[in-house]
């Protein structure tokens, strides 16, 4: 039995204490004393627990103790009645080794159930404890950050700081250690293991190959066109490389600029070719340490194609592609995962297809991960050469290269760079249409459905990689028909997640950004880490400047200028005639210039919310001078399976408070202001202008959780938070995107950029939470109070002496 010293404190043995505790109302440990390593877990607003999902009314916890002997510990405990928002503070609870707690008599709440170590109530959360970490589960009503601002009695502030305490100012490194993982085990995984766990699955995968177009605007379609492909679920994108078009550089068209917005902003797992064509081995260093800062993770070594007709060695270069796979690990170590090339007849300048062979295994024996072959236009040519590589002991996986037919010219070229020859039936298919552009198109998604269900069916066949060409339409309509493009609507997160490996742990964003989320990636790139599990008590998070805001990259879905003026106005005459822009990008009805209005500077896409649920609200508010430029519905327990509201894995439920997020007028603002008092108890509000002037209820500037999921086997997810300091941050973007965007389409001084400017100018900025999610969404009543404020007739001096 552990004996308990002057104040409780407990010296631990030197083995781990483990024991169980239930709890009959909830509860939460919040401080840790004395020279054991820091624990932490963040306060939590105190809420019934669904009846549906909690049996039993218990929140449960799992301690383990670790320290030295002549360490001590004494836990805090609050106790929270399920059946009311006010706190209680009990005593110290001591802990022994033996799974009993001695409890003094004061406590005023009731005893808890001890069960024995290494057990857990079935179907309950578990709060889990550990030197230095913790994890912890709670209760879908409850959230790790989230702190009810308003509760009585101003338990809704910040934790205690006690002496001893990190709480409050934890380092990211340590506030990182609250993780939740396994929302999308793939999104952890390199390369390689994503293809041995496809592989032991047999689940098939496909790849596409782009290449960077040769002006800004080819490469902003490209990227627009990534979402697109990723909504398909390819396994992996990769980017050629050409030496004559400055492939390292930061040009937009460059191979790493467009390889490194793939996996930033786009959230693909990419791979870079890189060439040893034209390069010393100290450039090719330098490519690829700019590869890394960028989050790239996948090379393709190749030797290249020379610039001439003849290959010509670089001095102080390599000549070979086992060369590049050699430096590459060598300098990198196991960073990299690495592909070659693989030719299924041989490569043209091999003086045997044995002797090719043996160069690849050398390649493979060097640290290659995986093979793409060569084009090939039979399935024989393939099955060939898997069964020779394996042969000579190749068995890392090696994917086909398919090559869609989409025109007679395209066919020529890719003939004389590759060096093969077109079988004779398909030339009999294709010189009679070689002039029909679409005919050739359909045979060739014909040709390569046919082609791909050869392979399938051979079983070699791990996955499929496509040379797309950058057209990518035919593509989709062979994956389509080989029953290989998916477009799942579930998300793993409720906003767009990156592909950077720095970011593969982060799962908490402040909700501002919703709809600019490469914005968001764009301002937050140089964080060395990011948040995990909760968004953390950080007073000052360094959002990088957004001082471009014509970055090809974050704005990729915008129309052209002269499309932005027939959505949102050729000419403005009032305020009422913006107004009508954002009813129309709500309501997706044609405008006077019968032009649908599908994008917004804060929303670059088409309304995505299922009209049913808000739509006719926020309607109703524009129509007013309200202009929502974010908001969520309330939920309380929906399927993440649920088509439009769900994420995360099957068989969770998701939650969300009502959020809205509007610019309105100061008089407005006053009317709202007045009828918030009625709601100080149940809505968090911030108010601020283009000047930083602002006013919040939320006290200490703290954090509030508005959506967060419960899925089997895993810790309560909390993605999304009303950050008070980020809110700050956020209003410079969003003020500014008025002038940036849409004033900047008008003459300068002309009447429709003063009514832009006036609004910028004077208008202000809000975000509204309704923290009661299971009732229903009161934040209509508070702008519906606010409208009937606005429409009675003014007081007169006698009516306020009245009153």
């Amino acid at each position: 039995m552990l004996q308990a010293g002057p104040g409780g404190a407990i010296p631990l043995e030197s083995d781990p204490v483990t024991l169980n505790v239930c709890w009959p109302h909830l509860y939460q440990p919040l401080q840790s004393l004395a020279g054991v390593p820091s624990f932490h877990l963040p306060s939590a607003a105190a809420a019934a627990p669904q009846p549906s999902l909690w049996s039993g009314g218990f929140v449960p916890a799992h301690l383990s103790l670790c320290g030295s002997p002549s360490s001590s510990l004494k836990l805090l405990l609050c106790h929270n009645s399920a059946h009311s928002r006010h706190t209680r503070w009990g005593s110290f609870l001591c802990f022994s080794s033996a799974g009993s707690v001695s409890e003094p008599a004061e406590m005023d709440h009731p005893k808890p159930k001890v069960l024995p170590a290494g057990h857990h109530c079935p179907s309950l959360g578990m709060w889990a404890l550990e030197a230095g970490s913790v994890r912890f589960s709670v209760p879908p009503s409850i959230s790790r950050n989230s702190v009810m601002v308003n509760e009585p009695g101003g338990h809704g502030g910040p934790n205690p700081c006690l002496e001893g305490s990190s709480i409050g100012r934890e380092s990211s490194k340590v506030r990182s250690r609250c993780s939740t993982r396994g929302l999308k085990p793939e999104r952890h995984e390199r390369l390689r293991e994503k293809m041995r766990r496809r592989m032991e699955s047999g689940d098939k995968w496909f790849s596409l190959e782009f290449f960077p177009p040769r002006l800004a605007e080819g490469a902003a379609d490209l990227i627009s066109g990534f979402d697109q492909m990723r909504a398909g679920g390819p396994l992996f994108i990769d980017v050629t490389w050409h030496p004559a078009g400055d492939p390292g550089s930061d040009k937009e068209t460059s191979s790493m600029t467009i390889a490194g917005i793939a996996v930033n902003y786009c959230g693909l797992e990419t791979v870079l070719h890189m060439t040893c064509c034209c390069q010393s081995q100290e450039k090719i260093t330098c490519h690829l340490h700019k590869a890394k800062r960028l989050g790239l993770k996948n090379i393709l070594a190749l030797r290249g194609d020379p610039v001439g007709d003849q290959w010509k060695e670089e001095e102080g270069g390599f000549c070979y592609a086992l060369d590049l796979v050699k430096h590459i690990r060598s300098e990198f170590g196991d960073y990299f995962d690495i592909g070659v090339a693989g030719y299924p007849k041989g490569h043209p300048d091999a003086g045997s297809f044995e002797s090719d062979l043996k160069f690849l295994k050398e390649k493979v024996s060097a640290g290659a991960d995986f093979i793409i072959t060569q084009l090939f236009f039979e399935a024989d040519t393939f099955c060939h050469f898997v069964k020779a590589c394996s042969e000579i002991g190749i068995t890392c996986p090696i994917l086909p290269g398919i090559f869609l037919i989409q025109n007679y010219h395209s066919l020529q070229q890719l003939v004389k760079l590759s060096k093969l020859e077109v079988p004779q039936q398909i030339k009999d298919k294709i010189e009679p249409i070689k002039d029909n552009d679409a005919a050739i198109c359909n045979y060739g998604i014909d040709q390569a459905v046919s082609l791909c269900q050869t392979l399938l069916a051979s079983g070699l066949v791990p996955g499929l990689h496509f040379y797309t060409l950058n057209r990518t339409m035919a593509a989709i309509q062979v994956l389509k028909r080989l029953g290989m493009w998916t477009e799942d609507p579930r998300r793993f997160l409720p906003w767009a997640v990156s592909a950077h490996p720095k970011r593969w742990e982060e799962d908490v964003r402040p909700i501002f950004w919703a709809s600019r989320p490469k914005s968001y990636i764009y301002r937050t790139r140089e964080w060395d880490e990011f948040p995990k599990g909760r968004w953390g008590n950080s007073s000052s998070p360094a959002f990088g400047e957004l001082k471009d805001y014509y970055l090809f990259y974050l704005k990729s879905t915008s129309p052209k200028e002269e499309e932005l003026l027939k959505m949102w106005g050729e000419e403005l005459n009032s305020e009422e005639s913006v107004f009508e822009v954002f009813m129309h990008y709500l309501s997706g009805e044609p405008n006077r210039n019968g032009c649908k209005v599908t994008c917004l500077p804060w929303n670059d896409k088409p309304l995505a919310t299922d009209p049913s649920l808000m739509k006719e609200k926020l309607l109703w508010m524009n129509r007013r001078g309200v202009l929502t430029i974010n908001s969520q519905p309330n939920i309380n327990g929906q399927p993440s399976s649920h088509p439009v509201l769900g994420w995360g894995p099957s068989g969770g439920y998701v939650f969300q408070k009502a959020y809205l997020e509007f610019f309105t007028s100061p008089k407005t603002v006053k009317a709202l202001l007045q009828v918030l008092k009625k709601y100080e108890f149940r809505v968090n509000y911030h108010i601020v202008d283009v000047k930083g002037e602002n006013i919040t209820n939320a006290p200490e500037l703290q954090p509030n959780a508005v959506t967060w999921g419960i899925f089997p086997g895993r810790e309560i997810i909390q993605p999304t938070v009303v950050d008070p300091v980020s809110f700050m941050f956020w209003k410079d973007e969003a003020f500014a995107l008025w002038i940036k965007q849409w004033g900047k389409l008008y003459a300068e001084a002309s009447p429709s950029q003063e009514i832009i400017r006036y609004i910028h100018d004077n208008y202000f900025l809000v975000n509204l939470v309704d923290n009661d999610f299971p009732l229903d969404n009161c934040l209509w009543q508070v702008i519906e109070d606010t409208f009937e404020l606005l429409d009675r007739p003014p007081q007169t001096d006698r009516d306020m002496e009245a009153t």
